[in-house]
């Protein structure tokens, strides 16, 4: 098949503007796990690339953030699937690093260490700045309406990008094959 990059909060598991700050706090969102599980049960490369500005911020620990990954792919493997990899950006927004999307640098750690090319990768994101990492290295930004994903279209700045309800309609449409951006774009 091939490589997909996602990324975490507002597109597997419920956001928050308080940042999620515990396991307890980390919740799926319905149908994202499976979603996984399905992509990475028919051979895709599952990669979560997620900016994580609370441990900048000191509102978490790393072993809190390493806790809440566990508790993923604890689900995701329950679920019969598996994750590939996940690449954290812990900076804060103005420590100039280059991990931190819109910047590229997360999804070409990823793309690196799991061996595969960026080009026309699905990226699926719920913010801006997702489909922005995803287009700086010729990937294949897909926008979710959860999260912050009705706000960012709402905004106008996904007006040419493929856009579903939620990650498992963008993982339907990724396991029947669709490429055209136009014959798959669904717009709820």
């Amino acid at each position: 098949m091939g490589a997909v990059i996602l990324d975490r909060d507002g597109v597997i598991n419920q956001d928050s503007d308080n940042y999620i700050r515990s396991v307890h706090e980390w919740q799926p969102l319905p149908g994202s796990i499976d979603a996984i599980a399905r992509l990475s049960r028919a051979g895709w490369l599952v990669a979560v690339c997620t900016n994580q500005s609370g441990l900048a911020r000191g509102l978490f620990t790393e072993d809190t953030l390493n806790a809440i990954h566990a508790r993923l792919v604890e689900l995701v493997e329950a679920a019969g699937g598996g994750i590939d990899g996940i690449f954290v950006c812990p900076h804060g927004p103005d420590d100039g690093c280059d991990c931190r999307k819109p910047r590229p640098g997360l999804l070409l750690r990823a793309a690196e260490r799991l061996g595969f090319s960026l080009r026309d990768v699905p990226v699926i994101g719920d913010a801006d700045r997702d489909l922005e990492a995803a287009r700086a290295v010729g990937a294949r930004p897909i926008l979710v309406l959860t999260g912050k994903g009705q706000r960012t279209r709402n905004a106008g700045k996904a007006e040419d990008v493929e856009t579903y309800q939620d990650l498992s309609a963008a993982v339907d449409a990724l396991l029947a094959g669709t490429t055209d951006k136009n014959e798959s774009r669904r717009k709820p």
